[in-house]
């Protein structure tokens, strides 16, 4: 579980362990994973590391292996949000602020797939020929990103583009590979916002007129790893809403 120390990885965290399973949690910070850890004792290992990084995601998954049973379903929930104009008022956006989103959100995304993909690769296989389950976090704004999000809409977009074409790959060998566009839902980085603007994000969702809970994310996640012919799908968890402009 990237990203799962809190917001929706954490609920998906929470998810899979009251299902009976265990869980090793990547993210970067430390005193939120270990409370996770803390929370769940036994089920629950977590590894402080970047998703970017080829030996973090590689430590959690040998901890996956080697300790908790193996790698059988990796969902991707790591991420960070960006908002910022290409032309701003006082100047050009840095080239680097661009560059660090695709690479957190995008390409972190993708080390994950293509490192849990290979471990996953050598599991038993289930009677129906399955041997894992993927599941990734992309975002309404791939579809209808607001000015400030170009950075944000690109990764997450990204995330949708590649899910067909890598669930085609791993359908030889039994992996599938789903993902989930949410909406506007009650985690972390909402909080920080004052009520008022909670408030009138809430209200620009058609039904239900409210932030959507981690725990319906959550929700959605194990009916993924649930239903086999979810294989190749972007799937909007939105309540309807489509992004104005601003």
């Amino acid at each position: 579980m990237t990203g799962g120390a809190s917001g929706l990885g954490g609920a998906a965290v929470d998810m899979v362990v009251a299902a009976g399973g265990r869980v090793v949690v990547i993210d970067l910070n430390d005193e939120a994973g270990r409370a996770k850890e803390a929370g769940h004792r036994g089920a629950v290992r977590f590894v402080k590391g970047d998703v970017t990084v080829e030996g973090d995601v590689q430590r959690a998954i040998g901890i996956a292996a080697g300790e908790l049973g193996g790698v059988h379903g990796l969902v991707n929930a790591a991420g960070i949000p960006a908002a910022e104009r290409v032309l701003p008022k006082d100047g050009i956006q840095p080239l680097e602020h661009f560059e660090r989103v695709i690479r957190v959100n995008l390409i972190g995304t993708f080390n994950a797939i293509r490192l849990a993909g290979a471990a996953m690769a050598s599991n038993e296989a289930t009677p129906g020929g399955e041997r894992g389950v993927i599941v990734n976090t992309a975002s309404v704004a791939a579809f209808d990103g607001q000015i400030g999000q170009a950075s944000y809409s690109a990764s997450k977009g990204g995330i949708v583009a590649m899910t067909l074409p890598i669930a085609r790959e791993f359908a030889r060998m039994g992996v599938r590979v789903v993902t989930i566009a949410p909406g506007t839902f009650d985690t972390p980085l909402l909080g920080a916002l004052p009520e008022a603007a909670r408030q009138s994000l809430a209200q620009q969702v058609p039904f239900p007129p409210r932030l959507g809970r981690p725990e319906e994310y959550a929700s959605l996640v194990r009916h993924i790893f649930e239903n086999e012919m979810l294989n190749g799908e972007v799937i909007r968890l939105d309540g309807a809403i489509r992004m104005a402009p601003r």
